[in-house]
């Protein structure tokens, strides 16, 4: 998989669920039922969206867990694979011996 586009799910989280209805941090955070210091570090892309809270967005928000939890996994595959990639990390396939 090669992306050079990586957007953390805390972006989309700010954008078009937080600033598109005009919530505040800390009233979001209040909704959530999380510290406006974790959410913060979710928004600022310091802090992964986790299974908790994804249920949390689902739950306040609407959608579905799995939608912010997918996001999540496909932002962090996109980042570990251009380690690999600027580590210049290939391994060896494993060929079976018959």
């Amino acid at each position: 998989m090669k992306s050079n586009l990586i957007i953390h799910p805390g972006l989309y989280l700010k954008e078009d669920v937080i600033e598109a209805n005009q919530l505040s941090v800390t009233k979001a955070a209040e909704l959530l039922g999380v510290t406006r210091v974790n959410l913060s570090n979710i928004l600022n892309e310091k802090t992964n969206i986790s299974a908790s809270m994804a249920i949390r967005i689902s739950q306040v928000f609407g959608g579905t867990a799995d939608i912010w939890l997918k996001l999540q996994m496909q932002y962090d595959l996109v980042v570990e694979q251009k380690k690999f990639e600027e580590n210049k990390i290939h391994l060896a396939k494993y060929e079976p011996v018959l």
